[in-house]
């Protein structure tokens, strides 16, 4: 009697060695720089980028396809998010903002295309913004970015980001820490956000296709059990809308980490007066 393959939706999520490359020692340390999926997976979002930059950064006076795309997702950061929450004085921070929203997206993107082949048992496959390794380094590079900022525009006097002003001084000594918990607390916000709905989203989506698989190997047995293609059917139109709210989940997603990114920014640039 044939079985249906296992139900193990995390398996795509495990990070395994492609290529064995003998550790690297530095003291009492080990460096592995074997080549895994996670490396493949975040080397090929990096090429996909530079690709996409490289073909629509032609600066034609008649814009093709790839360059209007390019043109307007440029635009979606500098006049949707940049312009408006920082002002002027964000102009030289559109390239960094702009470069995290193309590298959350891209990964987000191509997430879903691999997600497809730990279906079929490939251990290549992986998602990198599903592992919380990967948007946990995205979220401490942002944050690092900040407070460089922070502290080369406004010296020591950044530290008034967590004094409100027209505060009297007992109410300070209870804000003042409250402000710089929510400021510290702000990574792990990022990092969680992204990570929780993009691993949330392949899992079912991977429970959804295994039931697909599942049920109509069920359904070969005849007889009542006729009734799994109606199941695996039902499965299949799920996974074709699931696919369709991940791609809108990957861009939205990507949008909100750089628009975060943006108004943490604007909180050290324009520190200490409206905009």
């Amino acid at each position: 009697m044939a079985k249906a393959p296992p139900i193990a939706p995390m398996e795509q999520f495990l990070v395994h060695p492609l290529v064995k490359i003998p550790p690297i020692h530095l003291g009492g340390f080990a460096l592995d720089m074997s080549i895994t999926n996670a490396t493949l997976a975040m080397g090929f979002a990096a090429l996909v980028i530079c690709a996409l930059l490289f073909a629509a950064g032609k600066r034609e006076l008649v814009p093709g396809r790839m360059q209007s795309v390019g043109e307007t997702l440029y635009d979606l950061i500098d006049v949707t998010l940049v312009e408006p929450i920082i002002g002027p004085p964000g102009r030289p921070f559109i390239p960094l903002i702009f470069t995290i929203f193309m590298v959350v997206l891209v990964m987000n993107m191509m997430g879903i295309v691999l997600g497809f082949g730990a279906l079929g048992g490939q251990t290549w496959t992986f998602t990198p913004t599903a592992q919380l390794a990967v948007t946990a380094t995205l979220a401490v590079i942002t944050f690092g970015i900040v407070l460089v900022v922070g502290f080369v525009k406004n010296g020591l006097g950044f530290f008034k980001l967590f004094a409100p002003s027209g505060l009297p001084w007992y109410m300070l000594l209870m804000v003042a820490p409250l402000e710089f918990l929510s400021f510290m607390i702000r990574p792990v916000t990022l990092a969680m956000r992204l990570f929780g709905n993009m691993l949330g989203g392949h899992v079912v989506m991977y429970m959804f296709a295994s039931f697909i698989v599942g049920l109509g190997v069920f359904a070969l047995q005849g007889g009542v059990a006729y009734l799994g293609f109606l199941g695996s059917g039902v499965s299949l139109a799920m996974v074709v809308a699931l696919t369709g709210l991940e791609l809108i989940v990957a861009f939205l997603q990507a949008f909100v980490f750089a628009a975060l990114a943006t108004v943490y920014l604007n909180d050290v640039v324009n520190l200490g007066h409206g905009h």
